[in-house]
């Protein structure tokens, strides 16, 4: 029996903050659940949040993930356009983002057939490379029994970031360390904007399809 995959187009955004704050943006404007946002934050303590748009996205991501607290609130990405600066609210959280210059490993990856990246067999071959960044991982386990894997399809840094979190300043950008631990993996300690096609492969008999 073939499992059904469920194919995430869009953005992954991972920042450090000088506070220690860590936080990692999905801007999915192609998903099984519509074009969302959502937002993960790791407080220095360890505890995690997830900030979701609706319950349906709250359940799906933290069956897949792990987190200590789950909040649903409007999630809402304003941008003018590629290289302008990114306004993230959701729900407490207020986060601005200024995206850089594609990186050399951008230029790569914008090379691989969108069909190549979406591979899991790709995603096994680039997890060879991904592994000497700490924390980083493109292929593994995630909850309920589902599999996971990223193809990466372009890079760029961010030139700078602020956060205001529970009336709290977060601080300026700041590396993404330690990594996050969310998942199986974490986002890369350079802050990057990245662009990705994420794949969950679920389990014989659903385990949390959005039909």
């Amino acid at each position: 029996m073939r499992r059904e995959r469920l194919l995430f187009d869009g953005w992954i955004a991972g920042v450090g903050t000088t506070s220690g704050t860590r936080l990692v943006l999905g801007r999915w404007p192609r998903s099984p659940f519509g074009a969302f946002s959502d937002v993960m934050v790791q407080h220095p303590d360890g505890q995690r949040v997830l900030l979701a748009p609706s319950d349906r996205v709250a359940e799906f991501v933290a069956s897949t993930y792990t987190f200590d607290r789950v909040t649903v609130a409007p999630v809402t990405v304003e941008t003018a356009g590629p290289g302008t600066d990114w306004r993230v609210t959701a729900g407490t959280l207020d986060l601005r983002l200024t995206p850089g210059r594609r990186t050399s490993l951008g230029w790569l990856l914008r090379a691989v057939p969108p069909s190549l990246a979406r591979s899991r067999r790709w995603a096994l071959l680039a997890d060879v490379p991904a592994r000497l960044l700490p924390g980083v991982r493109t292929t593994g386990s995630a909850g309920a029994g589902r599999r996971e894997w990223y193809g990466a399809r372009d890079m760029h840094t961010l030139r700078s970031a602020h956060a205001v979190m529970d009336g709290r300043d977060l601080g300026g950008l700041a590396p993404l360390a330690p990594p996050v631990t969310f998942g199986f993996a974490s986002a890369p300690r350079t802050p990057a904007l990245v662009r990705v096609t994420t794949t969950v492969q679920l389990p014989v008999g659903g385990g949390g399809s959005p039909t």
